[in-house]
């Protein structure tokens, strides 16, 4: 009987690794020698496989060819509509220690993490102010450079990330993905959704540090807080008076659109 043909395999000289192919090899070698050898023509940004520069292109082109048969939503590559899948399946693997919050990726628990440390590792360079998370921190950079790369094409606003587009779009679609298990309710983010669900929970996370008052929303919490400092931030075009909160300012508005004598406080 023939003896079965021992494959060849090529080793490693840093790590020992073995490979069934020397294109193999060279491609993991690039993990330790640091080469970049695949460059993108537009931007300039580099690559250690051809692979990665391909997906890297459909930033630049738009192209979304990877589909989730369940939603419909499409993706540049197919790692993160693997990501995107466990939205449907409710699996989330990612457990804090602290809070018993889980999370489907383990990047999403390390960003959760700093709500805990305090850990705010990523700072403007302009401004100085610290993030928890890379993207929060180019999101804000926006802010400085003005850039806002992503259009709406059906009224023309534009937006500093792709995701406030997809929210902004659905004032033009009525679309509402988000429903409140509770009473039905429908909603257009996710982050209003949880907001409402905190009427049934009664739940009021944002605690006032000077005199306790919990709210159930930070921008209330915002608001209450220039009871505190005495802060008036929105000011009348025509006589100059200053208020507090923007619905005190719209209803002093009426007394120079109509006329009428309206107590404000």
């Amino acid at each position: 009987m023939a003896k079965a043909k021992k494959e060849k395999r090529f080793s490693c000289t840093f790590c020992e690794s073995t490979f069934p192919s020397k294109s193999s090899l060279n491609t993991h070698k690039r993990i330790h020698t640091g080469e970049k050898p695949f460059s993108c023509e537009i931007c300039g940004t580099s690559f250690s496989e051809q692979s990665t520069l391909r997906g890297h292109l459909r930033i630049h082109t738009g192209e979304k060819p990877f589909h989730c048969e369940i939603c419909g939503h499409s993706f540049s590559n197919k790692s993160a509509l693997n990501r995107h899948k466990l939205i449907h399946t409710g699996y989330k693997p990612h457990s804090c220690q602290i809070c018993g919050y889980s999370f489907s990726q383990l990047p999403h628990l390390k960003a959760h993490m700093s709500t805990h440390t305090g850990d705010k590792p990523f700072s403007c360079e302009i401004c100085g102010r610290s993030f928890s998370r890379l993207p929060d921190m180019k999101a804000h950079m926006t802010i400085h450079t003005g850039d806002k790369p992503f259009p709406c094409e059906i009224c023309g606003s534009s937006f500093t990330q792709q995701s406030k587009l997809k929210r902004h779009l659905r004032i033009h679609t009525g679309e509402k993905p988000y429903s409140c298990e509770i009473c039905g309710t429908s909603f257009s983010d996710q982050s209003t959704l949880k907001r409402h669900l905190r009427i049934h929970t009664g739940e009021k996370p944002y605690s006032c540090e000077i005199c306790g008052t919990s709210f159930s929303d930070q921008s209330t919490l915002r608001g209450h807080l220039r009871i505190h400092t005495g802060e008036k931030p929105f000011h009348c075009e025509i006589c100059g008076r200053s208020f507090s909160y923007t619905s005190t300012l719209n209803r002093h508005k009426s007394i120079h659109t109509a006329g009428e004598n309206v107590n404000v406080y």
